[in-house]
């Protein structure tokens, strides 16, 4: 009898062991009132650069509307994408007339655009692309004074593994962290490592892995960061939560529990006799 009580306060004692889970395991930033103690500068780049088949918005302004002609029709491009790019004109806030167009990166890194031809827009940022086209424009002698902006259409992160609602998250803007696309999923999930996440990251025609530990304050200092285009994040889920969901597991949970429940009553019984 005492053998039988004694398995079932052991197998509740695992039991309530395995459900818990440290502070440390869970809480964000850990130590960050020591380490904020002073300001800490921002060394990482947030700006997306541009990659093959990125598909980008360029708009192109001109204070003489008659030398945007060029520019005012639909065009095949023939680039990555292969589909047809489209085409706008209208009148801007200042009263110059200005068009815009939806082009796709080729695969060698170029934009072709009418009557200019390919301008390399590779590892540029926004700004650098819209420089280099308003030079080539310059160097055309098609406009002596164009201004141009780039906007990046389809920057998208994926998220798997364990957060609460794993999806293909669209950027909204160039300066997005870590912080904002897991927020985007619902957070990570009480089944997931938040010291153990993972982003794959195409650079310069290379796929790098970077490890990131949402616990400790050096995050901020890592590379991944700030998200890039096409980046994937996986979450590792907790090994402990997959034995949980096992069939033995689950056996186990109930068989301890019907051992805890009959030696309560043996036991009982056994006052009651005595």
């Amino acid at each position: 009898m005492r053998k039988s009580i004694s398995l079932s306060l052991a197998l509740m004692v695992m039991f309530l062991m395995s459900s818990c889970v440290s502070t440390k395991k869970i809480v964000y930033f850990q130590d960050s009132d020591h380490v904020f103690e002073q300001a800490q500068q921002i060394m990482q780049q947030y700006e997306m650069r541009l990659k093959p088949a990125d598909q980008v918005f360029i708009k192109v302004t001109c204070s003489e509307p008659e030398l945007l002609s060029i520019f005012a029709q639909d065009v095949v491009m023939g680039t990555a994408g292969g589909g047809t790019n489209v085409s706008s004109s209208y009148i801007n806030s200042s009263g110059n007339m200005t068009n815009a167009y939806g082009y796709t990166v080729t695969n060698d890194g170029y934009v072709i655009l009418p009557a200019v031809g390919r301008v390399n827009v590779s590892g540029c940022t926004m700004d650098e692309a819209a420089r280099r086209i308003e030079q080539s424009i310059i160097e055309a002698n098609l406009i002596k004074d164009p201004e141009v902006t780039v906007l990046l259409l389809n920057a998208r992160v994926s998220v798997l593994g364990a957060v609460k609602s794993p999806q293909v998250v669209s950027l909204t803007s160039e300066r997005n962290t870590i912080l904002d696309v897991l927020s985007r999923c619902g957070d990570i999930a009480d089944t997931g490592l938040r010291q153990k996440i993972t982003l794959y990251r195409e650079e310069n025609g290379e796929r790098k892995k970077y490890y990131i530990d949402l616990t400790d304050t050096e995050v901020f200092q890592n590379p991944a960061y700030y998200v890039q285009q096409n980046d994937l994040i996986y979450v590792e889920p907790n090994k402990s939560q997959t034995v949980k969901s096992s069939a033995f597991y689950t056996f186990l949970s109930a068989g301890s529990a019907i051992i805890s429940v009959v030696s309560a009553i043996v036991t009982i019984v056994m006052v009651a006799v005595k």
